[in-house]
């Protein structure tokens, strides 16, 4: 039988380490969170190599003296428990772990001067052992410099990621902390150059959009809502204004940033019916509850928390989020009108005002065309004697005619008109077809993009007039980088203009119309979901399919009765037609049989 047998403290350190400091970004998170709790009004933080080499955080808080340095340098010592009411946890940080366990794993150095110290103190622990310690000269507060992380667990760095990655990692804890504390200055280096300053001070609206993307300041509402003791807060995006990936969703619970399920799954059915399955909302949102209601002690890292009650915080963010995108001022998604199906339960009767209504009711749309007065063929059914009425038409529809004789060798029929500019209805020889002519023509530029690329090897591009600069996050503008050379083969002419920019000199010659602004940002988001799991390949063809949904006819667009057969018949001989490039049907088709019972015929 095995020995039962206590643990080395240097194995007992490494165990604590391995749950609270699994990377770079990690380890500055916890460095980050002790600097906030002890009240700095200003944050510096420098890294080198994505943090592998060097992290340093740099405040100007309360400081400490030299015992207590010693003291913090040891386990489950903490100053942010006043007493054993662990629920009651008002910091971001109490168990007190985080400085011997990223010392254990690293050459750590604390220097901190309290405020009323004429000199500082400094402690250096390397992998654990004492290396020295002795006076330090620096202004009141504290800085923390981590040396070589995970040099001496072998084990632990094989597992860290390229350089970029655990710098992109650092960026968004940075970021993350950032917004939540807009009365704190921030500032971040890396490899000496400098990536954010941000000043105390600023509104939480500003501090959101500065960092997220400034565009999110016109195209968002402010979320302010109470009920009892809850409080809902933040910015949330416009339902037009969103993102093929997740990431820019930030969630706070009493000020701790958290990536939670059950937020996010609120936050998900807040926006369900206003945004497409595959794209994501933007948004920062602020949860305050008594400390009691929720349990942070969850997770050793602290990023997940466990609410007394779920229910009522996923209801209460729910109904909070639709409140504050109501206020849109109709820009997204208008508000539905409860009494609107319950009126078409009512005989219908002629309105005082025929000509009024259907101008009030039609306002709304630009419609295309010149409306003609038309008089009512039959006035007696209404009760009334006809009246001139100008009245806008819901579509546009050919004369009817009869089918044309090759109209049985057409399975999807012939087009007779478009409704609300996005459905084309066409007339089969079996029954009715309607037709979502964005997803339709979405699939069919997937196809000839691929067929492009399987025959030549390199698709055809169109070189820009005026190459166009696309401001992206540094990370993305990483992932786009490494991959140019392969988006040159599907047309797609790229390279970098700065840190945080990129150059579009040629799109695809298929979607010569796109917006190459628009189309880089969904690429990006594509390569961040996509890249680091897939194979060359398949990275290719989810990049393909950005760019076809970028260079597709699009909802809204008005098509003449040509282009709606055209689009039909390359329908019929474009193999998978009958989904788009993200799983939607692209046609449906109405018998005969079906439109007779839908009147009581058959």
């Amino acid at each position: 039988m095995a020995i039962i047998r206590r643990l080395p403290e240097t194995l007992v350190n490494r165990i604590a380490a391995g749950e609270v400091v699994e990377r770079p970004a990690s380890a500055l998170k916890e460095l980050i969170e002790n600097a906030i709790d002890a009240g700095a009004a200003r944050i510096s933080v420098s890294i080198a190599d994505g943090g592998l080499s060097r992290l340093e955080v740099t405040d100007d808080g309360c400081g400490m003296s030299p015992d207590d340095i010693a003291l913090a340098l040891e386990r489950h010592a903490t100053s942010k428990l006043p007493d054993e009411a662990i629920e009651q946890v008002a910091t971001l940080g109490f168990r007190g772990e985080a400085l011997p366990s990223i010392a254990s794993v690293a050459r750590l150095t604390l220097e901190s001067r309290p405020r009323e110290a004429e000199q500082g103190w400094s402690r250096t622990v390397d992998h654990g052992a004492l290396a020295s310690e002795g006076p330090a000269a620096l202004p009141p507060g504290t800085r923390v410099r981590v040396e070589n992380l995970f040099a001496r667990v072998p084990a632990r760095r094989k597992f860290l990621r390229s350089e970029r990655s655990e710098y992109a990692a650092c960026l968004d804890v940075v970021r993350r902390l950032a917004m939540a504390r807009p009365d704190i200055s921030f500032h971040f280096e890396h490899n000496g150059r400098r990536i954010l300053g941000l000043q105390a001070g600023e509104r939480l609206e500003a501090r959101v959009a500065g960092i997220v993307d400034r565009a999110l300041a016109d195209n968002s509402v402010a979320v302010d809502l109470e009920r009892g003791a809850m409080r809902l807060s933040g910015v949330a995006g416009l339902p037009t204004f969103n993102r093929g990936v997740a990431d820019h969703q930030y969630l706070f619970v009493n000020g701790r940033p958290v990536k939670d399920r059950l937020l996010t799954g609120a936050v998900r059915g807040a926006y369900a019916g206003m945004l497409a399955r595959d794209r994501h909302a933007v948004l920062a949102l602020f949860l305050d509850l008594p400390a009691e209601d929720v349990d942070v002690n969850v997770h050793p890292a602290k990023t997940e928390v466990r609410f007394r009650d779920a229910a009522g915080v996923r209801g209460f963010i729910v109904s909070g989020l639709r409140q504050a995108l109501a206020t849109g001022d109709q820009r997204s998604a208008q508000t539905p009108d409860a009494g609107a199906m319950s009126r078409w339960q009512a005989e219908p009767a002629r309105a005082a005002e025929p000509a009024a209504a259907l101008r009030s009711i039609f306002s709304a749309r630009d419609w295309a065309g010149v409306s003609q007065p038309v008089r009512e063929p039959a006035p007696a059914w209404r009760g009334a004697e006809g009246a001139s009425v100008a009245d806008p038409p819901a579509g546009r529809a050919e004369p009817s005619a009869p089918l044309p004789d090759e109209a049985e060798s057409y399975p999807l029929g012939v087009a007779r008109g478009q409704v609300a500019l996005t459905y084309i209805v066409a007339e089969a020889a079996d029954g009715l077809v309607i037709v979502d002519q964005h997803a339709a023509h979405e699939r069919l530029v997937l196809e000839r993009l691929r067929a492009a690329r399987e025959a030549s090897g390199q698709a055809a591009s169109q070189v820009l007039l005026m190459p166009e600069v696309v401001e992206l996050d540094e990370p993305d503008c990483d992932r786009l980088e490494e991959q140019q050379e392969r988006f040159a083969e599907v047309g797609l002419a790229i390279e970098r203009f700065g840190p945080g920019a990129m150059l579009v000199r040629a799109v695809p010659a298929m979607l010569a119309g796109a917006e190459p602004a628009a189309l880089l940002r969904d690429v990006a988001d594509d390569l961040a979901r996509h890249g680091d799991g897939l194979l060359l390949a398949e990275r290719i063809e989810h990049v393909l399919a950005t760019m076809a949904c970028h260079g597709s006819v699009r909802a809204g667009r008005p098509l003449s009765v040509p282009e709606m057969n055209a689009l039909l018949r390359e329908m019929e001989r474009t193999p998978r037609s009958g989904q788009c490039n993200h799983g939607r049907p692209t046609w449906i088709k109405l018998s005969m049989a079906d439109v007779e019972k839908l009147f009581g015929r058959h």
